[in-house]
C-alpha cells in the first residue's frame, strides 16, 4: 500500500478532470496529466511559470484569481474561452478552490471542457437520428419493394400474352422501371454485408481516392495531401472505406466544379491521430482522424443539419445517397463522422478508432 503523499499523487494522475495547482503568486506548482492534454504542455517542464504563460482567458480572470487567494474566496465560472499557447481555444467550465497548506494559500483549479460534452451531445442526437431513419427507411423500403414485385411480375405475363412484338416496348418500360425504382431502394438500404476487416494502411485507402478522382477530373482538381506518417494500421474494410472516402471526395470536386475559376480549387485530405477521443458512449485510447476540405462555396445551411438523411442533395441532378452510404459505413467501423461549412471552407472529419478495446465513459 503506497504512502498517502503517493496515493494522492496517483490519484490525482489518474483523474479525467484537468487538474492545475497554483501557488499564491499563481505560479504552476502541479497539473495532472489531464491538463496536460488538455493545454498541449508539459506540466514538468511548466513548473513554476505565471499563469499567464500556462493559457490565456480575460483580464478579470486574473482579478478573480487573485482576489480568491487574498480572501480565500472559492468560486466557479462557467463558458469561459480558454486559449493555450498553441493558440486552440476551448470553452470550458471551471472551478477555483482556496487550500490553506503550511500557511500559505494555494488555488486548486478544475477544469471541465465543454466543447467535448456539446461534441458528445451532438454526436448522440446525430446516432439516434440515423437509427430512426434507418427504421423509416426499411420499413418503407419494405411497402415499395411488395408491390414492385407485383408489378415486375405482372408486365412479364402480359409480354407473354400480347400478340403484337412493338407492343412489348411498353411493358420492357414498366419493367425496367420496376427494376430501376427496386435498385433505388437497395441503396436507401446500404449493405447488408458486415465489413470484411483486416488491417490496412489508411493512406493507402486515401491514395486509391486520389487517383480515382483525379482520372475522373482529368487533373483539373488540386488535390493536397497532409498525412501523418505515424499513424498505425487500421481495422477496416478496404473497399467499403475507399467507397466512403470517395463519396465524400467526389461531392467536393462537382462543388468546386462548379465554381468560376477552377484553378483556384483545393481538396485537402490530412491525417492525424487523437488521445482519449469518445465516440458515442466509449472512450479509446487512440483514434484515426482523417480530414476532407475544400475551399469550395460550402454546404447551404439548411441542408447542414439533414445532409446525411437519405435522399437528401443540394444538387439538382443528386441522388443523396453518397452521404447517408457513407455514414453507414462508418458507423458500421464503429467511426463518427462529423461536418462543419461555411462559405470558402467545408471540412468532413472520419474519427477510427485505432485500438482493438475500448472503455465505456
Amino acid at each position: 500500500m503506497p504512502d498517502n503523499d503517493n496515493l494522492h499523487r496517483l490519484l490525482l494522475d489518474n483523474l479525467t478532470t484537468a487538474t492545475i495547482l497554483l501557488d499564491g503568486e499563481l505560479r504552476l506548482e502541479y497539473m495532472n496529466p489531464a491538463a496536460e492534454m488538455l493545454l498541449a504542455i508539459s506540466g514538468q517542464r511548466s513548473h513554476g511559470q505565471f499563469i499567464s504563460e500556462l493559457f490565456t482567458e480575460s483580464p478579470e480572470a486574473l482579478v478573480s484569481l487573485r482576489q480568491a487567494v487574498a480572501e480565500a474566496h472559492p468560486f466557479t465560472k462557467r463558458e469561459a474561452q480558454l486559449t493555450s499557447l498553441t493558440g486552440k481555444t476551448q470553452t470550458v467550465d471551471y472551478a477555483v478552490t482556496p487550500v490553506i497548506c503550511r500557511g500559505q494559500t494555494l488555488l486548486l483549479l478544475e477544469v471541465y471542457p465543454r466543447d467535448r460534452l456539446l461534441r458528445i451531445t451532438k454526436e448522440e442526437a446525430q446516432l439516434s437520428k440515423q437509427e430512426t431513419t434507418k427504421l423509416l427507411v426499411r420499413g418503407l423500403a419494405h411497402e415499395i419493394k411488395n408491390p414492385l414485385g407485383g408489378i415486375r411480375g405482372a408486365a412479364q405475363l402480359l409480354a407473354r400474352e400480347l400478340p403484337d412484338e412493338a407492343l412489348k416496348d411498353y411493358t420492357n418500360v414498366i419493367i425496367e422501371e420496376a427494376d430501376r425504382l427496386r435498385n433505388l431502394v437497395d441503396r436507401m438500404l446500404g449493405s447488408n454485408k458486415l465489413p470484411s476487416l483486416v488491417w490496412t494502411n489508411v493512406h493507402e485507402v486515401l491514395e486509391r481516392v486520389c487517383s480515382l478522382v483525379m482520372a475522373e477530373s482529368e487533373g483539373r482538381i488540386i488535390l493536397v495531401r497532409d498525412y501523418d506518417p505515424s499513424i498505425p494500421e487500421v481495422m477496416i474494410d478496404r473497399e467499403q472505406m475507399i467507397q466512403a472516402v470517395l463519396n465524400i471526395v467526389r461531392n467536393a470536386m462537382q462543388a468546386l466544379t462548379g465554381q468560376s475559376d477552377l484553378r483556384l480549387g483545393r481538396i485537402y485530405l490530412r491525417t492525424r491521430t487523437l488521445r482519449q477521443f469518445t465516440i458515442g458512449y466509449v472512450r479509446h485510447r487512440l483514434v484515426c482522424r482523417v480530414e476532407i476540405i475544400d475551399n469550395g462555396p460550402g454546404i447551404p445551411a439548411e441542408l447542414q443539419e439533414t445532409m446525411f438523411y437519405p435522399m437528401v442533395s443540394g444538387r439538382p441532378d443528386g441522388t443523396g445517397l453518397g452521404l447517408a452510404i457513407t455514414q453507414n459505413i462508418i458507423s458500421q467501423h464503429q467511426g463518427l463522422i462529423e461536418c462543419e461549412s461555411h462559405s470558402g471552407h467545408t471540412r468532413f472529419s472520419i474519427y477510427l478508432p485505432l485500438d482493438p478495446g475500448a472503455s465505456s465513459s
